[in-house]
């Protein structure tokens, strides 16, 4: 069996996911809006789209990527609170998810 190469293995993942509603700048120098469809991500470039599933359910949201983060263990992806209602995690405040670049 042989290992993911570092770059592919970026380009998916699974894990854990959070959401946040901040009105702060993001790492990306664009202001934060709960009501846009984006997410953060430690290392993925911004602007990039990506495929996020709820595991739990199924539902599924395709966010673009503008700032930095998540930054607790386990944790893979932070969403906004518009993705996160989309994929039905808002009320858990986390969910175990699955993510894949799309462009």
């Amino acid at each position: 069996m042989s290992a993911i190469p570092e770059a592919r293995a970026a380009q998916q993942g699974c894990g854990g996911a959070s959401w946040y509603a901040l009105t702060s700048r993001t790492a990306s120098g664009e202001r934060m809006n709960a009501s846009n469809l984006t997410a953060a991500h430690r290392s993925l470039k911004f602007g990039t789209r990506i495929e996020v599933v709820n595991r739990n359910n199924g539902r599924s949201v395709v966010v673009r990527v503008n700032d930095r983060g998540p930054f607790i263990r386990g944790r893979v992806v932070d969403l906004s609170k518009a993705a996160a209602n989309s994929i039905g995690m808002v009320r858990s405040g986390v969910a175990n998810v699955c993510y894949k670049v799309i462009s």
